[in-house]
Formats: C-alpha cells, structure tokens, sequence
C-alpha cells in the first residue's frame, strides 16, 4: 500500500480525530490516530505488516513492539517476514520484556511502533534489545506524526521509516493554544492504562 492508500484508509474509517488530545508522550495535539479502527480489522493489519517488511526488505529476525498500542501490528509484520513476535511492557514507568520474551545475542531485531510522535517508547525499545545484545536494523512505524519536538531520527537510536508521514502540531501542556481557549481535553492513549 502506498502513503496515499493508507491515509485514505485511516480517514474513511474514522482513524484520524481532530479535537484536543494529551498523546501518551504527555503534549497536547489538535489530532489524534485511533490506529485500532483499522487494526482491529486483521485483513488491514495484516496488509500493513506485510509493508513494513518489505520496507526493511524483511531483513530480521524478530520484530519487538511496546505494548499496547503496537502489539498488533508488531504482530502483523513479524508474520510477514515469518520472524519472532515479542513485546515490551511497562513495570514501574519503564518499559521491560516480561512473559519470558527475550533478544539474542546479535539477534536482528526490527522495533515496531505504531505512531511515532516524539519518539520515547520507540527509544525505549531500541535501548532494551542493544542492552540484551541485539542489533536494530531500524524502526518501523504505520505513522510518524513528524513533530518539531522530535529532533530527527537519530533520537530513536535506529533510522526510522514509516508507511505514511503527516506533519501534525503538537504542544507542551503550558504552550498549548487549546488549552488556552478552553477547549476540553481528551486521553484517548493507552500509556495511562492501569496493568
């Protein structure tokens, strides 16, 4: 699927929010990528996973993605390129493998993210496959959302390709012209969910 086919599909299936949202990296944004209205369909999943592979020409062995929201499609790629499928969870604000996930030694590993907006769980994942001996051929994203706030790629630790980039504007709470207007304020993330 090209970028076009896949914002189009976002869009017609109510994906893309427009209102004012808090995004799990703690800024406020004018827009909000509901990725599960089109994840929760598998034929869809599975057609993403499969361009994420093939935009890392299906060069690893195992595909980790921090939970929750890119579970899913962390799964949908690893299929495509017949890899390993693990996760990353949050114990006590850090992201850890638990459930007896583990990297091996020089194992290639692809991190799999589902929107990239500043980058931090994506970075957290790199960190924890390099600590376990792991080398990261990248990170793969169905979205990079392109914030300003987000230096460059570098920041993850690994290069970063997505299946569509979509320069959105995104605030620090105290610079946020939402909140300024009053304008309500929505948590629709799943960083904040109790485990």
């Amino acid at each position: 699927m090209n970028p076009a086919e896949i914002l189009e599909v976002l869009e017609s299936r109510g994906a893309v929010l427009r209102g004012h949202f808090e995004l799990s990296s703690g800024r406020h944004s004018n827009l909000f990528v509901q990725k599960f209205r089109v994840l929760e369909h598998p034929r869809l999943a599975q057609r993403f996973g499969e361009s994420l592979a093939e935009l890392f020409d299906k060069r690893f062995d195992v595909v980790a993605a921090p939970a929750v929201g890119a579970v899913v499609l962390g799964f949908s790629t690893a299929l495509a390129a017949d890899a390993r499928s693990v996760f990353a969870e949050r114990v006590d604000d850090r992201m850890a493998f638990r459930r007896g996930f583990h990297i091996g030694h020089r194992e290639r590993v692809l991190v799999v993210e589902d929107v990239v907006t500043t980058g931090g769980s994506a970075r957290e994942v790199v960190d924890l496959v390099k600590e376990a001996g792991g080398e990261v051929v990248g990170v793969g994203a169905l979205l990079d959302r392109a914030d300003p706030s987000r230096s460059d790629a570098a920041a993850l630790g690994a290069p970063l390709r997505a299946l569509v980039q979509l320069k959105v504007d995104s605030w620090a709470p105290d610079e946020c012209p939402l909140c300024a207007a009053d304008e309500p304020l929505e948590d629709p993330g799943s960083r904040r969910l109790s485990t």
